[in-house]
């Protein structure tokens, strides 16, 4: 066992050597992440590092960024609802990544023909790629069918989500010293596709307007097909559907036994608060910087280019977090970060203010500094969650129970979109009527650093520490031993065989 051990490490040795070879020439700085990325595709299989690139490169990414411009002018322009109401309708369309623990359930205990991944890659495209056509190809859409073909999209995108994270999930078990790697691969390739997606969002909705960027959004959806066709994943052989019901059973007692843990159950609060409590005001300043009265009047390619500087932050922040911050307690780097996020936030104050103008900083240098930092600070703030979710979760239902973890988190945004329009409806913040805008933003900053308040639910271990109890690290060594059937990838399923 221990010979087989030291041979599953070999190839991420041998990678490691080779990339540090590498780095002794001029160009070493530019061949590191290839051969980070190579050395991940050897520990944990080619097709896990495709999924993330497509799932959150592609899909969420890029896709994302096209869908969020093309959504707020569709809102504004199209539909022309009030800010409020288009914040409420945003949270409406995030309702399926709420219940994001169904369908971890169903990839983890349902397979369709014998897989347990690939079909629901197959269903979330093909629920994006109908969705989008509908909303680019018909002239007068109903408001209602509108919102609700937006959330048959982003239940597309929530099901590709919970079917990649369940091999983040399983693959931060297995190999836990790269469960900080994973997590910087993904916002790495979330990042850079959505800077490319908000680079050139602007420049469609101009060109096409918001139905046509629509239409474009099939193609990020296309490819989820592709992910269920290409997934290498071992088929289950004569599986037996009657036993469906009481795995559902099952898998419910394990989440509930897990989460009465306070180990588990104080950070999952305080991951809810601190997103809840910091309200999402987002629609009333995109109304504010596109009106030609009140606001700046940016055009749409303006918005686009500002937007798209948000990931070049996250991609900063990705970095900082990778190379520096990574080894640090949780609860120091989310204090550091949660105060930030308050602060950051004045920024929007100075700009509505036009207090700018005062010290001679143009309102799109203002508003570019403004989207770059805010969007680093919520990476920073964002990324130890991720780290540590995954390292809540427990074998046998970790697609199921990360989801839930996360689903805890969008209840937490759901929460903020909601209660955001409801500050701007009680503000009388219209599409034409601002003069409350800044106090909104205010209240909004101060309610971002209440969460401080609650850091001490969050357990200062870092990364490496291990933070279920010890009968469910138990529980966890007999699952792997005896259902490695449950683990999505075949390099997965030899890793564990192997032990």
């Amino acid at each position: 066992m221990m010979v087989e051990e030291e041979n599953l490490e070999a190839p991420k040795e041998a990678v490691i050597e080779d990339e540090s070879e590498s780095k002794k020439g001029c160009c070493g700085c530019l061949w590191t992440p290839i051969y980070w990325i190579k050395m991940l595709a050897t520990e944990m299989h080619w097709s896990f590092v495709l999924g993330v690139v497509i799932v959150y490169g592609i899909s969420q990414g890029l896709g994302g960024a096209l869908a969020r411009v093309g959504t707020q002018y569709y809102m504004k322009d199209v539909q022309k609802v009030q800010p409020s109401e288009a914040q409420v309708y945003a949270g409406i369309t995030s309702l399926p990544w709420i219940v994001k623990p169904l369908w971890g359930l169903l990839t983890d205990v349902l397979p369709i023909f014998g897989y347990r991944r690939r079909p629901y890659f197959i269903l979330a495209g093909c629920l994006g790629v109908f969705s989008m056509l509908l909303l680019s190809m018909h002239e007068k859409l109903h408001l209602v069918f509108a919102v609700s073909a937006l959330t048959a999209s982003s239940a597309g995108i929530a099901i590709a989500d919970v079917t990649i994270d369940a091999c983040v999930a399983q693959n931060s078990i297995c190999h836990p010293s790269l469960a900080s790697d994973m997590q910087s691969l993904c916002s790495l390739c979330s990042a850079i596709g959505a800077l490319i997606g908000y680079s050139i969002s602007g420049i469609f909705v101009h060109l096409i307007g918001p139905k046509g960027v629509f239409g474009l959004m099939t193609i990020p959806a296309g490819l989820l097909i592709l992910v269920g066709i290409l997934l290498n994943e071992p088929q289950v052989p004569d599986f037996n559907y009657k036993q469906v019901n009481l795995k559902f059973l099952d898998a419910g007692k394990a989440m509930w036994t897990t989460l009465k843990f306070p180990l588990v159950w104080r950070p999952c609060l305080y991951m809810y608060l601190s997103f809840a409590v910091s309200l999402n005001i987002h629609e009333g300043l995109f109304y504010w910087y596109t009106d030609s009265k009140a606001g700046p009047s940016f055009s749409q390619e303006t918005v686009g280019f500002v937007l798209s500087v948000g990931p070049v932050g996250s991609i900063l922040a990705a970095i900082l977090y990778q190379n520096s911050l990574k080894d640090y307690p949780f609860q120091d780097v989310l204090f550091w970060a949660q105060l930030l996020s308050g602060l950051s936030g004045m920024l929007d104050l100075l700009l509505v203010l036009r207090l700018n103008l005062k010290f001679g900083i143009p309102d799109f240098v203002a508003l570019v500094i403004d989207e770059g930092i805010s969007r680093m600070v919520g990476q920073l703030k964002w990324m130890p969650l991720l780290v540590l979710s995954s390292r809540l979760c427990p074998s046998g239902i970790e697609g199921t129970f990360f989801a839930l973890l996360m689903s805890i988190d969008n209840a937490g945004v759901l929460s903020s979109s909601w209660g955001g329009g409801l500050l701007l409806h009680i503000l009388k913040v219209t599409r034409t009527q601002f003069h409350n805008l800044w106090l909104a933003i205010l209240i909004r900053n101060i309610l971002r650093i209440t969460p401080l308040c609650v850091i001490f639910l969050v357990p200062r271990g870092d990364p490496d520490t291990s933070f279920l109890p010890a009968e469910l690290e138990s529980k966890e060594e007999t699952a792997e031993a005896s259902e490695a059937e449950n683990i999505e990838l075949v390099a997965l399923v030899n890793s564990i065989d192997a032990r």
